[in-house]
């Protein structure tokens, strides 16, 4: 009995050690993603759409802000496609018709600018660090702006196509907000971080 009694507390002792030690890897890896998106506007989003990031970047500001740039290259993608898609609709013809093509036009300077953006990332060095990270700052807050411009357009929708049209544009707008958050730790992280693993 008491032999029985040893056997079922060390099996269920052995069963809290694995459940704890199951929960521990992914509470730890995601603290580097909170920690990561305590810098940004929209947070829930940052840690969402970064979370798998996580056991690459750990603590590496530079691995982050690669990563934020990244995912909004392709939500931004995304939206400039869902834009094409729309134009053909008959609810976009009338009174949208100037707007959704400056949209387009937008989208398609910002999907250049984040290009462009994520290509610096790439390639930062010590001697150029501060003029990289001016030009990546510049090149994300101007593809704020192309997606703030095409928002303009669409200021009061009228119609489920332009209300869902101003969330999508809004909600990518909300993404390069972050990825620029993101570059702005990274530049105040300083020539220390081009040493992360």
């Amino acid at each position: 009995m008491l032999m029985a009694n040893a056997s079922i507390y060390l099996t269920f002792l052995l069963l809290i050690c694995l459940l704890k030690s199951g929960q521990s890897a992914p509470k730890v890896s995601n603290n580097y993603v909170q920690d990561a998106c305590s810098v940004t506007r929209y947070r829930a989003l940052c840690v969402n759409s970064l979370a798998s990031f996580s056991s690459t970047a750990k603590k590496s500001p530079g691995k982050w802000a690669r990563a934020g740039v990244s995912v909004t290259i392709g939500e931004t993608k995304n939206v400039a496609q869902y834009l094409m898609k729309v134009k053909n609709y008959r609810e976009m013809r009338g009174r949208y018709k100037i707007p959704l093509s400056d949209c387009i036009e937008c989208f398609q300077n910002a999907i250049d600018q984040l290009h462009e953006s994520l290509g610096i990332l790439r390639k930062l060095s010590a001697r150029n660090f501060y003029a990289q990270m001016g030009d990546v700052t510049t090149w994300l807050s101007a593809a704020l702006t192309d997606q703030d411009t095409c928002l303009d357009g669409f200021e009061n929708p009228m119609g489920k196509q332009a209300k869902m049209l101003r969330n999508r544009v809004l909600r990518s707008s909300y993404f390069t907000s972050n990825a620029l958050a993101l570059v702005n730790k990274l530049a105040t992280s300083g020539l220390k971080c081009l040493n992360d693993p």
